[in-house]
C-alpha cells in the first residue's frame, strides 16, 4: 500500500519526502522493523521511540511517524502532534479497517474481564460465529494461539491482529480493553458493536493517578460507540454498580443499553443460585424468556460475568436458548479460581485476584463451600499502587483464616520493603511472611488438613515472576502440583 493511501492522519504538522513511496507495515518497535515499513515513534514511560528513529532506518524503515523534527533524508518524515493517536488511524487505514468486517465485543472493567471475554467467545463460537480473542492469557486467531504480551495490544498489532482474524474466516472477535488501552488510544479506530462494562474498583492507581481518572479511561469506550459503518451499537452494563449510572450519561443517543445483575430491574437477571465445587446453577430471567443456566465455574462474580457474556451474546444475535446450552459447556478459564487436582481431603485453587475488590470475591466464593479453614498465599505486585497494599491484608485478613505473606512479582522494588507495606493492613497474628514465593506455597499446603481450601492469589495464569528485570520461570498450579507430591502419602483407607 502506498503512503498517501495511509494518510492522512490527524494533526499532521509537515510532511517532507516522498508519499508515494510503498509500504510493506506499520511498526512502533525499533527491533522489529524490516524492510518498507512506516516507523511510528511513541513516547513510552521508560523509553521514548525517537530516540531509535535512525535504528529503524538503519533496518529498512522508508517513513517516519514522529512528534518532533528528525532530518533524515533517507525516509519520508511525518511530523504530527500526537504519534499514538496518528498510529491508530494509519494502521487502520493499512490494514482495511478490518473491525469493520468482524462482530466487536469489547470488555472493560476492574475485574471479570478475562472470563467474561472467554465466555463470549464460547458462545459465539458454539453459534457458529468463529470467534478470535484478544485479552491478558492469550490471542486466539482461527486455529492459532499466541502468547499475550499485553491485555490489550498498541494500536498497529491490534489492526494486525484483526486483519489476520478476518483472513483466517472468523466472523467475530471477543477482546478485553484495558483503561490503560483506552488512555493511550489503542483502540480509537475499533468499530465495536457491544461494549460490555462489569465494575469499577481500586486498581491501577500508580497510571492513572485518582479513581477519577480511572473511570474516565474506562468511560471512553462508551463514549465511543457510534452506530456507523452497518453497525447498530449496545452497552452491556452491570446495573448493580454505581458507575454504570455515570457510564450512561453520556451514551451516545443511538447505543441501545443492556444491563445484567441480580436486582429485578435489570434486563438480564439471575436468581435461586446454587453452587458446589462442580459448578453453579441459577434461573435466568431475561425479557418474556427465563431458562435454567448450568455453569461449570463457581463464584457469585461468575453469574455477573456469564450474565454478561450472554447479553452481550444476546446483542450480537445469538439466540438465548442455545446459548444457555453452551454455557453448561464453558471452558475453564486458566488462572481463575482454577482447581489444582489434588487427591486430598482439602482443595487448592489458584487466582488471579490482585485487587482488595477481587480478594473479597474469590475468598467469599470459596467460604460458601463451607470449608473447615481457608489459607491464603498472596502478595503485592512492585513499581505499582502502593495504596491498596494493606487493603490486600486486611481483604485476606477478613475473609480467611490465615495467611501466607509473600512475593508476587516485586519487579524493581525491594520484595521486603512491599512485604513490609502489606503488613501494615494486618490487625492479628493469623499470618506469616515468606517471602520465597515457593517455600510460601509449600507451606500453605503443608498446612492444610482435612475440608480446608488454600487459595494461592495474584499471579493465576502468569508463567513468570519478575524481579529486578527479569522475568523467571515461575507457575502457582505447577508450584502447588510440587507441593502436593512432597507430602507423605495420605493414610490408607480402613
Amino acid at each position: 500500500m502506498r503512503l498517501e493511501q495511509i494518510l492522512p492522519v490527524p494533526g499532521i504538522r509537515v510532511i517532507r519526502g516522498d508519499t508515494a513511496r510503498d509500504i510493506t507495515g506499520v511498526a512502533f518497535d525499533s527491533r522489529r522493523v524490516v524492510s518498507g515499513n512506516l516507523f511510528v515513534a511513541l513516547r513510552g514511560q521508560h523509553t521514548d521511540g525517537h530516540a531509535h528513529i535512525g535504528q529503524a532506518i538503519a533496518s529498512g524503515a522508508v517513513a517516519i511517524l514522529c512528534e518532533t523534527p528528525h532530518p533524515s533524508v533517507n525516509a519520508t518524515i511525518i511530523e504530527v502532534e500526537d504519534s499514538r493517536s496518528a498510529m491508530a488511524v494509519a494502521a487502520a487505514n493499512f490494514h482495511r479497517h478490518p473491525s469493520r468486517s468482524l462482530k466487536v465485543c469489547g470488555v472493560t472493567g476492574t475485574n471479570g474481564k478475562t472470563t467474561t471475554a472467554f465466555l463470549v467467545r464460547h458462545l459465539l463460537d458454539t453459534a457458529m460465529m468463529r470467534c478470535g480473542l484478544l485479552g491478558t492469557i492469550r490471542y486466539e486467531i482461527g486455529g492459532r494461539v499466541l502468547p499475550a504480551p499485553h491485555t490489550t495490544p498498541e494500536s498497529a498489532e491490534l489492526q494486525s491482529l484483526l486483519g489476520q482474524m478476518v483472513a483466517a474466516g472468523c466472523k467475530a472477535v471477543s477482546m478485553e480493553v484495558s483503561s490503560h488501552a483506552l488512555d493511550q488510544g489503542r483502540v480509537d479506530q475499533i468499530a465495536f458493536d457491544v461494549a460490555v462494562f462489569t465494575n469499577l474498583t481500586q486498581d491501577h492507581l500508580d497510571y492513572h493517578g485518582t479513581m477519577d481518572s480511572y473511570f474516565a479511561a474506562k468511560r471512553r469506550l462508551f463514549e465511543g460507540l457510534a452506530a456507523s459503518h452497518n453497525k447498530h451499537p449496545h452497552a452491556v452494563l452491570n446495573f448493580e454498580d454505581p458507575h454504570s449510572a455515570r457510564l450512561r450519561e453520556r451514551m451516545p443517543k443511538d447505543v441501545k443499553v443492556l444491563t445484567y445483575g441480580m436486582g429485578s430491574r435489570a434486563d438480564f437477571r439471575a436468581g435461586n443460585f446454587q453452587m458446589d465445587f462442580q459448578g453453579m446453577t441459577y434461573q435466568l430471567q431475561t425479557p418474556g424468556r427465563s431458562f435454567l443456566v448450568r455453569l461449570p465455574l463457581i463464584g457469585r462474580f461468575n453469574i455477573y460475568n456469564s450474565l454478561a457474556a450472554l447479553a452481550a451474546a444476546s446483542a450480537l444475535g445469538v439466540d438465548m436458548r442455545p446459548a444457555v446450552c453452551a454455557l453448561a459447556d464453558a471452558p475453564q478459564v486458566p488462572g481463575r479460581l482454577e482447581a489444582v487436582p489434588a487427591k486430598r481431603a482439602f482443595r487448592i485453587f489458584v487466582d488471579y485476584a490482585h485487587s482488595p475488590d477481587a480478594l473479597v470475591n474469590a475468598l467469599r466464593t470459596l467460604r460458601e463451600l463451607n470449608p473447615r479453614r481457608v489459607l491464603v498465599v498472596f502478595g503485592c505486585g512492585g513499581d505499582r499502587d502502593r495504596t491498596k497494599r494493606p487493603l490486600m491484608a486486611r481483604a485476606v485478613e477478613e475473609g480467611a483464616d490465615y495467611a501466607v505473606l509473600t512475593s508476587d512479582n516485586p519487579r524493581t522494588e525491594d520484595p521486603e520493603a512491599i512485604l513490609a507495606d502489606v503488613r501494615v493492613g494486618f490487625r492479628t497474628a493469623a499470618h506469616e511472611t515468606i517471602a520465597d514465593r515457593k517455600e510460601a506455597i509449600f507451606k500453605a499446603v503443608a498446612l492444610a488438613g482435612p475440608r480446608d481450601i488454600v487459595l494461592i492469589a495474584g499471579k493465576g495464569h502468569e508463567t513468570y515472576q519478575e524481579i529486578d528485570r527479569q522475568r523467571l520461570p515461575f507457575s502457582d498450579s505447577e508450584v502447588a502440583r510440587w507441593a502436593l507430591e512432597a507430602l507423605p502419602p495420605p493414610p490408607a483407607a480402613l
